[in-house]
């Protein structure tokens, strides 16, 4: 079975980084895809994925990470502006960060008109395990 955990942003811009990416890290471990509000900062994203390289076992293979943002493409100056001034005070919601684990998702594809998020077959996956 697949499993979905949204984080509204609202959920995670009081949490500290380390919160933050320990809150993530969870849902993942429990092989939900996690989709977020938002992206997390260049920072915070390279802290992530290290923390997940120091965690990787035979049960937690890593993660797939893929953040989509919505750019409205010839925006005059004034809305450029007012993104970036926006961005600034409430922070960057007009995202969506996709995290899974790597034995759940095995590829996430995106594009201007689809995101495509590929699983590996679970019930080979279980049938593997269980010999």
């Amino acid at each position: 079975m697949l499993t979905l955990q949204y984080i509204p942003f609202s959920e995670i811009e009081s949490l500290s980084s380390n919160r933050r990416i320990a809150k993530l890290l969870t849902g993942v471990k429990k092989n939900k895809i996690v989709l977020m509000q938002g992206r997390l900062k260049p920072e915070e994203e390279a802290a992530l994925i290290q923390k997940t390289m120091e965690e990787v076992s035979k049960e937690f293979r890593g993660i797939e990470l893929c953040t989509i943002n919505q750019e409205k493409k010839n925006k005059d100056n004034f809305q450029q502006l007012k993104q970036l001034f926006t961005k600034w005070l409430v922070g960057d919601r007009d995202s969506l960060t996709i995290i899974g684990p790597a034995n759940v998702v095995k590829e996430i594809k995106r594009n201007p008109d689809k995101i495509e998020l590929l699983t590996h077959n679970m019930k080979k996956a279980t049938k593997r395990k269980r010999k």
